[in-house]
């Protein structure tokens, strides 16, 4: 008698690149994929995907779909893509019996405020930090302000709302423009409690970098830190190079991975994929969050795993999505090793506002020596919105290598043969015309 295949949950805001990446390495493993996404649930299966239609603000609902589905054929694993999702998903895996992250751990984690409260009280070094309501009137803005200042959304992601500044004038400038960000449509929808306030912190200096890696029972297995080469430092924080290996020395990095570690215990996070942000400053680490969940979509390619490192891998590389896969249905992730030699993506910086009718250069730009691909994901007719409003980058430029430097100069010089035609909008008035 043949056994059942296994199934494993997949909680995600919509398709594209991950979901892909998800069912090529469940089809690799012989596993059954889920999918539990945000669309319309009164069309049937517009994807032809037998994903469970959910909507993540109504979450008892969104359970009860994932549980009654369960209900057939039992699922054995549940795995999140993007913060949102991460809640649905820890809601499941409670209901379900299944390992993950704890519910209140994922809210706390993915709720910038109540994160700073955890970490603070766990003694970790934490910015100054206050709330204010989004109505805030600007003498309570600039009451104890202290300079340079980070005004951020309580919620949102990809550093979207997230403004840096410098004088009075400019925090002022600052809350405005955020307050405008929450009331737009696209927003409200997400009906997220969090967005009625903001958060006001000191801006910490030094060097940026990132970990990715799992927990299992509470114990962190670093994947990969990534350096990033380019400085962060405002006025807005929109995401550029990521490149692997690190290069902090054995102490630093020990260090890194001991505050990550911390930071993951303050919060309650326990099993499941994590990604976490710091700076560092001299001797002072800052966590600036950890989040209960993967690298975000395409940049989960910049990772490959050897896959003489697993019991029964194929191929010359193993996807992180496939890494997830194992850990996510129980099995141990300890042997997975990063490939030798280095990495880089770059998330191509939004060239401007406006009405993309098409990229130019991509011929040159994938011929730069080292560049492993260049993919856009912008479509003619869709709009670019810079940062700090925008939330989504135009394409990304991957590169491979046995240098740090060739692979960053690599990303660069592809960047540089990439021209964006734009269409600029003309500013509709109040009575809607232009």
């Amino acid at each position: 008698m043949t056994a059942a295949r296994p199934r494993l949950l997949v909680v995600s805001a919509t398709t594209g690149y991950q979901f892909r990446s998800f069912r090529t390495a469940a089809d690799r493993l012989g596993v059954d994929l889920v999918f539990a996404t945000d669309r319309c649930h009164q069309l049937d299966d517009p994807w032809r995907d037998g994903a469970v239609p959910i909507r993540f603000h109504d979450e008892e609902v969104a359970v009860r779909a994932i549980v009654a589905s369960a209900a057939a054929v039992p699922l054995d694993g549940v795995v999140a893509v993007g913060d949102r999702p991460a809640t649905i998903a820890a809601l499941a895996a409670e209901a379900l019996g299944l390992p993950g992250h704890p519910v209140c751990a994922v809210r706390d984690a993915t709720h910038k405020l109540r994160s700073r409260v955890r970490l603070r009280d766990a003694g970790l070094a934490v910015p100054e930090f206050r709330a204010l309501p989004v109505a805030a009137d600007e003498a309570a803005l600039l009451d104890g302000a202290r300079f340079p200042c980070v005004v951020k959304p309580m919620a949102l992601a990809a550093s979207r709302g997230v403004m840096r500044a410098d004088t009075p004038r400019q925090l002022a400038a600052a809350a405005a423009r955020l307050r405008r960000l929450l009331e737009t449509p696209s927003v409200r929808a997400q009906r997220d409690s969090a967005n009625e306030a903001i958060l006001i912190e000191t801006f910490v200096p030094g060097r940026e970098v990132a970990l990715e890696g799992v927990l299992t029972d509470g114990a962190l297995r670093t994947f990969a830190i990534f350096d990033k080469p380019d400085p962060l430092d405002g006025p807005f924080f929109e995401e550029t190079i990521y490149v692997t290996p690190d290069t902090l020395p054995p102490g630093p990095r020990g260090d890194l991975i001991a505050e990550v570690e911390r930071a993951v215990h303050a919060l309650g996070l326990a099993h499941g994929p994590v990604h976490a942000e710091a700076r560092i400053d001299g001797d002072r680490i800052v966590v600036l969050e950890v989040a209960p969940r993967p690298i975000g979509g395409r940049c989960a390619r910049v990772l490959r795993f050897d896959p003489a490192a697993g019991r029964d891998g194929a191929g010359d590389w193993t996807s992180l999505e496939e890494v997830l896969v194992r850990h996510a249905l129980g099995e141990s992730v300890d042997g997975w090793r990063v490939n030798r030699g280095s990495s880089a993506v770059m998330m191509i910086p939004v060239p401007g506002a406006g009405i993309c009718r098409g990229v130019t250069g991509l011929d040159a730009a994938r011929a730069v020596p080292g560049v492993d691909e260049v993919a856009i994901t912008v479509k003619p007719g869709e709009r670019l919105v810079p940062w700090p409003e925008g939330s989504s980058y135009p394409g990304f430029i991957f590169a491979r290598g046995k240098d740090r430097a060739a692979v960053m100069e690599a990303v660069r010089t592809a960047h540089r043969h990439l021209r964006f035609d734009i269409a600029t909008e003309l500013p509709v008035g109040p009575d809607g015309r232009r």
